[in-house]
């Protein structure tokens, strides 16, 4: 049995145009937690990273719902809509939190977690790229999004209980958590919608 696949790529483009978007929010927090200037003002340029991304993710429901034969099954395509919205999500929930904490000055554990958002991202980006094309080449950059997401695990872990074992503030101790798991989580996410694609390379291939 074979499969004829619509050849409307819109889908495609969509997924593409969204990780992009977000590749730009992750440049943007990258760039804030390395250098630490202008804090303020890079929070709300992911802010409108974020907002754009929003509107990404509806333009891809209302499609979905238009749509009577899609390029690969529905549920797919709203559960990789869903991951990509969460991952630019958690980008300006962690840069909301650093202005919100007052948060004067950076640490090398975040600007680690920072640089790990920013590989996942890109990476998402080249396996999202290739989606109505080489669907066999997608699998080797979800593996690769995998890896960073347990590198980033890594590094909270080894981040919070340096924290605890040297900060004698309970406040800052409070923020810092708070922060490290929010870059942590964005990870996660990155893994949810890298292992949603790799079930729509399988499938598809």
């Amino acid at each position: 049995m074979f499969r004829i696949l619509p050849t409307d790529h819109a889908f495609f483009d969509m997924f593409e145009k969204a990780s992009l978007n977000i590749q730009e929010g992750a440049e943007i927090l990258k760039d804030l937690l390395d250098n630490f200037i202008d804090i303020k003002e890079k929070a709300r340029q992911i802010e409108e990273v974020e907002h754009r991304g929003d509107t990404i993710t509806h333009d891809i429901v209302r499609k979905l719902n238009t749509t009577f034969i899609t390029p690969i099954d529905r549920e797919d395509i709203l559960a990789l809509a869903s991951a990509l919205d969460d991952i630019i999500d958690l980008i300006h929930a962690a840069a909301t939190r650093i202005v919100l904490f007052k948060i004067t000055e950076s640490t090398p554990q975040a600007k680690e977690l920072g640089f790990l958002i920013l590989k996942s991202v890109r990476e998402l980006n080249r396996g999202i790229s290739l989606m109505g094309s080489k669907m066999n080449e997608v699998y080797d950059h979800c593996v690769e999004v995998n890896s960073l997401e347990n590198e980033a695990d890594r590094v909270c872990r080894d981040a919070i209980a340096y924290l605890f074992e040297h900060e004698k503030d309970p406040i800052t101790i409070i923020k810092w958590k708070e922060i490290y798991e929010t870059l942590e989580t964005a990870t996660d996410r990155c893994e949810d919608a890298a292992n949603v694609l790799e079930g729509v390379a399988l499938k598809n291939a």
